[in-house]
């Protein structure tokens, strides 16, 4: 209990940001909620924290565990084969499943067959998790690995232009951060960590990450295939944000059917550590129940979040859009900016990744300056998908820019930086990012370009929130490189510039 009351606190003050700034809002002249809408948001907003809170304790109880036992049993076995076919069956099970991908089935289903695409995906994050494995495995440079496979991606986006399916792209690239939700990230993180404390060197440090980013290049790149294949024209039809007037009757069908999704989700991952209990792990009773009961916590606030987002915070992001737009294109940019600092302090992976993260480096890289870095680069990230609506130019101009200088960066910084930020962009993508932000950008898009260019301008936003946390993350090491050798130019000057007889005397 003491453990939930933590949670919940910190949830609650990673949500009050972005819920005060709402109410804020509302007091002022251009933008207003009917009595209705401000009761749905605030239950939505309660919800939230709640949510966010239960689930933040399930994957310090449940979800990494699992993902550790499960990565080290592997590894113990000595089996390439078995450890390759298992982590691929693994990365496709739990991609079909992941309840996000079924919404972006949905938008394109006008041009591809839904199924199709699910399963294309999820061979994409099951074949993407084997390299990632093989790379632990054999000690290979993950920078050197993502630079393979970006161009190889921008090949395929090329093709894709000319193709005459260039509305395609903005949807490929969201696809790399749909498919890393908050419930593949901790399971998938902790799996990398088992199996690098088992199978690792001297760079464990480096081969624990990496494995959340190269799944992310799996489903862009299975999504641009597929659009090498599609001859029709892409269409999209806006979503009804329209606020019921039965409340509790909306919070409760949209609670049974995230019920559903979530429960098919887990229990994937769920059966298949029971799996792995039987035949190789054999861990002790205590301890199967504690993560039995930390699955309950992570299901129930899962369960609880996306409720709360998909109700009450949906609505209120597409109406928010509509009203920054008419207050001015300026305006529009510097809120982006705002909202996609706060945005990043309720995504719930975000907390397990940061923890994580300070964990395996020993306090290298520190929680506080993990969310730094990631406030600054989704809010950018958000800011500048404002001015691509505010200006109607296509996504390339930023991802191909974006990508090639987080890869020339990764020449220039420790490795663990690099798998580290690479990560990030993924986790950073969360729920709440396709839930709020989206929206979002859908009103903000409609009322400045029309509903027809919500395709080519809008979607995008969650492949930006995933691409410039790459370039923060990367900087940060950077910097941390450059007062870390000026530092020792410092030390060095003073030992050369003492007083030889003073060392004397003292020795």
């Amino acid at each position: 209990m003491k453990e939930l009351h933590s949670k919940i606190k910190e949830a609650l003050i990673s949500a009050l940001p972005i819920t005060a700034l709402v109410y804020l809002l509302i007091l002022t002249p251009f933008f207003s909620l009917s009595k209705v809408e401000l009761i749905t948001f605030t239950i939505g907003a309660v919800l939230l924290v709640i949510g966010i809170g239960l689930f933040n304790l399930g994957a310090d109880l449940a979800m990494t565990p699992m993902g550790s036992h499960v990565g080290s049993g592997l590894s113990r076995q000595r089996k390439l084969g078995l450890l390759l076919s298992v982590c691929f069956v693994l990365g496709m099970l739990i991609t079909i499943a992941e309840p996000d991908l079924q919404v972006l089935a949905g938008q394109v289903s006008a041009v591809m067959n839904g199924t199709v695409l699910i399963y294309a995906v999820g061979v994409g994050v099951g074949s993407f998790l084997v390299v990632a494995i093989l790379k632990i495995v054999f000690k290979k440079s993950l920078s050197h690995i993502l630079m393979l496979f970006y161009m190889l991606l921008f090949a395929l986006a090329l093709l894709v232009v000319v193709n005459g399916s260039e509305a395609l792209l903005p949807l490929a690239f969201d696809s790399g951060g749909v498919t890393t939700g908050p419930i593949t990230v901790p399971f998938i993180m902790a799996l990398g960590v088992g199996i690098s404390n088992v199978l690792g060197d001297r760079r464990s440090k480096e081969n624990s990450f990496g494995l959340v980013s190269l799944c992310s290049v799996g489903p862009v790149l299975a999504v641009l295939v597929l659009g090498l294949f599609s001859k029709n024209e892409l269409t999209y039809a806006v979503p009804d944000y329209t606020v019921s007037n039965d409340i509790l009757g909306a919070f409760f069908y949209t609670a049974v059917e995230t019920c559903k999704e979530v429960a098919v989700a887990l229990g994937l991952i769920v059966v298949f550590f029971l799996l792995c209990q039987v035949l190789f792990l054999k861990l002790p009773r205590k301890r199967l129940q504690r993560i039995a009961v930390g699955v309950g916590f992570t299901y129930v606030g899962l369960v609880i979040f996306l409720t709360g987002v998909n109700v009450g915070y949906m609505p209120v992001g597409y109406q928010l859009g509509c009203a920054l737009a008419l207050g001015g294109h300026g305006f529009l940019v510097v809120f982006g900016l705002v909202i996609g600092v706060l945005v990043v302090l309720a995504e719930p992976a975000i907390h397990v990744l940061n923890s994580q993260v300070e964990e395996v480096t020993g306090g290298l890289v520190s929680k506080k300056a993990m969310m730094m870095g990631l406030c600054v680069g989704v809010g950018a990230s958000i800011a500048l998908s404002m001015v691509r609506i505010v200006f109607d130019f296509p996504l390339v101009y930023y991802i191909i820019p974006g990508y090639f200088l987080s890869l020339a960066l990764s020449l220039f910084v420790p490795p663990v930086y690099t798998a580290i930020a690479f990560d990030s962009g993924g986790v950073a993508s969360g729920p709440l990012t396709s839930g709020f932000i989206l929206p979002l950008a859908i009103g903000a898009c409609v009322q400045l370009q029309g509903a027809d260019a919500v395709l080519r301008d809008a979607f995008g936003v969650v492949a930006m929130v995933a691409m410039t946390p790459l370039i923060t993350i990367q900087l940060l090491g950077f910097r941390g490189i450059v007062t870390e050798r000026l530092n020792e130019r410092r030390a060095m000057r003073r030992i050369l510039d003492a007083d030889d007889q003073q060392i004397i005397n003292f020795m």
